[in-house]
């Protein structure tokens, strides 16, 4: 199983980027999935999750900027993220959760992107 993450750049704070992440050799339709980042000399953090039937929950910070998405027919996941902080510099990757829901811990996840950079400039 391959989760090939994309989309990273650099971009000006106020702007948008939007990340796909595309997986291979398998579907995924019956799983939760999620973004989670990382920024230097920090540890991994939850960003947002999708279940099986696409509810959705947001970390409070990405609330009202981020969208997090699914289309089970492409076996990709979205996020769109806008109004960027620079806070919001990091790697994010994408992940495959065990089971249908998505939880917020990384533990609960079995499948990983390589990960893609954020880059937010003052």
């Amino acid at each position: 199983v391959q989760l090939q993450a994309s989309g990273g750049g650099l971009v000006q704070a106020g702007g948008s980027l939007s990340l796909s992440c595309t997986a291979s050799r398998r579907t995924f339709s019956n799983n939760g999935m999620a973004w989670f980042r990382q920024a230097p000399g920090k540890e991994r953090e939850f960003v947002a999750d999708i279940t099986w039937r696409g509810g959705t929950y947001y970390a409070d910070s990405m609330k009202e900027r981020f969208t997090i998405s699914r289309d089970n027919a492409k076996n990709t996941l979205y996020l769109q993220m806008n109004s960027l902080k620079t806070e919001d510099t990091a790697v994010y990757y994408c992940a495959v959760a065990l089971g249908p829901m998505a939880p917020v811990v990384p533990s609960a996840y079995r499948y990983w992107g390589q990960g893609t950079l954020v880059t937010v400039s003052s």
